[in-house]
């Protein structure tokens, strides 16, 4: 990445992406006119943790006359996660096929670490940027003005 911003040569493929929803956008034009165009939009429903779990954390007993309770699984993070290894098990297949030859990943910083260790050093060949910054909700022409100043 370039301190005064990424550049978005022609055909650079960017995932915006957050842990319940992602969006595939391809460079139509060239590096000092990005014209960015959605090839792919998917979003899966996440209810909060409190609507995932209806029951109280589980309890065990101590070394002594006591019980202490367990920590409660995050269903809502664990979901967030998953959906991330399984955006990256799709980038690496895709870059594998050949699908595109650069990509930047643009993520709020938590599901970038997830996606970080799901795909490793298989998208090294590929990978122009990575930015850690929530953009999902962002207009598709603000994402070119916000990535040529990321």
């Amino acid at each position: 990445m370039e301190r005064n911003g990424v550049r978005l040569a022609h055909d650079t493929w960017v995932v915006i992406a957050d842990g319940e929803k992602y969006l595939l956008l391809r460079n139509e034009g060239n590096v000092e006119d990005p014209n960015l165009c959605a090839v792919l939009k998917e979003e899966v429903e996440n209810p909060p943790a409190r609507e995932l779990s209806s029951d109280r954390p589980g309890r065990m007993r101590d070394a002594g006359p006591g019980k202490s309770a367990l920590q409660q699984t995050d269903w809502h993070r664990l979901s967030e996660r998953r959906f991330a290894e399984d955006l990256a098990a799709l980038l690496v297949d895709w870059a594998s096929q050949g699908r595109f030859r650069r990509l930047v990943v643009v993520a709020d910083p938590c599901t970038l670490g997830a996606l970080r260790a799901a795909y490793g050093d298989r998208l090294q060949s590929v990978l122009a940027a990575e930015i850690g910054k929530d953009l999902t909700n962002v207009p598709i022409g603000e994402i070119e003005g916000l990535l040529n100043s990321a």
